[in-house]
């Protein structure tokens, strides 16, 4: 080990570790998060010479990706894969997967992200297991101007051992998504301490039926709370256990908003996840509630129990065993309090893009393409991409995430016209749902 100092300020790394030069400037842009949109601008920020680092703050590549890695996504290879990223993976001689099948998420990390992580203009500049704790700007608190635009940007990370690193940047692009930050059952959104205490009878990722067996669930009365493609795929997966009473609780004023285009839909598997449930739902194999808002999770003898709003009455789900909030994710800010940011109040998106991806106007057929300029926040060569850059509204695409850091890098290189063009291919979404209302969820 030694003390690389000519780009990063006090911090440790392997001998091996040499930066992509660029002439202007020897700091590197700095990409929190390794998923696929993080791994994504590596691969432009590799093609376009940039400096650059990566901390992903899983033990792996992808570490998000796979906590939903049973589940299949909507769009095929073909719309999944970064162009740029598909150039360094063919010149290390990797065979693309076959374009019109639809991947797993496991099958997303396994096949594509970890080789596209071991690609030799990428894999030195890698950091797993490095948690971002917060990122400001060289001797500038949020409160002070002075040079704060020429300052370089701290980066504060976790390493392996628990010891704190730092880095000086001369850009940050924050890829890292919303996945740890689920949104809970409470109908008015806000985390109580009752709920917090009851994780031991409470599930926020999408249900695996290769995790939950028959026997441990025979019997067992599961409630899944949410109406979007997560919680419908957490019914599939459980109604393929024997002898599990299901029930669905919904925020719609109708059970069929939840369903889709089904047949209808130009997205044949997203079409066929509401179908599916809608057949599940007429057979009586689950119970629904809708309208239902939840006001209360208590825990009741060994299992729990909900009180709520029931079309417009007071009414309480007794004896629950198990109960799975598939009630969307929200950003978390934390890590950049000291960075100034420009963040809608609504949607907790970046504020340019709020009018474009609000999901009371728009679903995910109805979202134009966008770049570095609706990403940009008042603190200068700092974005938010990704999932994150949406907030709480659930209609991203990875696709999109990919056009939005080609658009970034671009506009960092110093290639104003590439960044301000339109380089997207969007599957035909078709049908989101038979409003095309709110009910749409992300499509990929």
């Amino acid at each position: 080990m030694e003390n690389q100092t000519s780009c990063c300020s006090t911090v440790s790394v392997p001998v091996h570790f040499e930066l992509p030069k660029k002439a202007e400037s020897n700091l590197p842009v700095i990409v929190i998060g390794g998923g696929p949109v993080g791994l994504a601008a590596a691969a432009h920020l590799a093609k376009a010479g940039q400096r650059f680092m990566v901390l992903e703050a899983g033990p792996a590549i992808g570490h998000n990706v796979s906590q939903w890695g049973h589940v299949r996504l909507f769009s095929p290879w073909r719309f999944n894969i970064d162009k740029a990223a598909q150039a360094l993976l063919e010149k290390s001689g990797w065979t693309a997967p076959e374009a019109d099948r639809l991947p797993t998420g496991n099958e997303l990390v396994e096949s594509y992200l970890l080789p596209l992580a071991g690609v030799p203009e990428l894999k030195p500049f890698i950091r797993t297991n490095a948690k971002v704790v917060g990122v400001g700007k060289k001797g500038h608190d949020k409160m002070k101007n002075g040079e704060r635009s020429s300052m370089p940007f701290i980066v504060l990370f976790e390493g392996e051992d628990g010891l704190v690193e730092r880095i000086e940047a001369k850009a940050v692009i924050d890829t890292s998504g919303t996945w740890n930050q689920p949104n809970p059952a409470n109908a008015s959104g806000i985390w109580t301490q009752q709920e917090k205490e009851l994780q031991d009878k409470i599930v926020y990722n999408i249900a695996d039926n290769q995790t939950f067996s028959g026997e441990r669930f025979s019997g067992k009365h599961i409630v899944v709370a949410g109406g979007g493609h997560s919680g419908i795929n957490t019914i599939l997966e459980l109604s393929e256990l024997e002898g599990v009473k299901i029930s669905w609780i919904l925020r719609k004023k109708r059970v069929e908003e939840a369903y889709g285009g089904e047949e209808k839909d130009a997205l044949e598997a997203r079409g066929q996840l509401g179908a599916r449930i809608h057949e599940l739902v007429d057979s009586g194999e689950v119970d629904v509630y809708t309208p239902f808002r939840i006001e209360q999770v208590q825990r009741s003898g060994e299992g729990i129990s909900i009180e709520g709003e029931w079309k417009g009455e007071r009414f309480v789900i007794p004896a629950i065993d198990k109960l799975f909030v598939n009630a969307g994710s929200r950003p978390d800010f934390s890590i950049l309090s000291e960075i100034r940011l420009d963040i809608d109040p609504v949607t907790e998106s970046t504020a340019a893009l709020a009018p474009l991806i609000d999901p009371n106007l728009h679903s995910c057929g109805t979202v134009r393409p966008h770049g570095e300029r609706e990403l940009r926040q008042p603190e200068k060569n700092f974005y938010i991409a990704g999932m994150k850059s949406y907030g709480r509204a659930p209609t991203f695409l990875m696709a999109t995430g990919y056009e939005q850091v080609r658009s970034i890098v671009a506009y960092l290189s110093g290639d104003l016209e590439a960044s301000q063009k339109v380089e997207l291919e969007l599957p035909e979404t078709g049908v989101c749902s038979i409003s095309r209302s709110p009910a749409a969820t992300a499509c990929c």
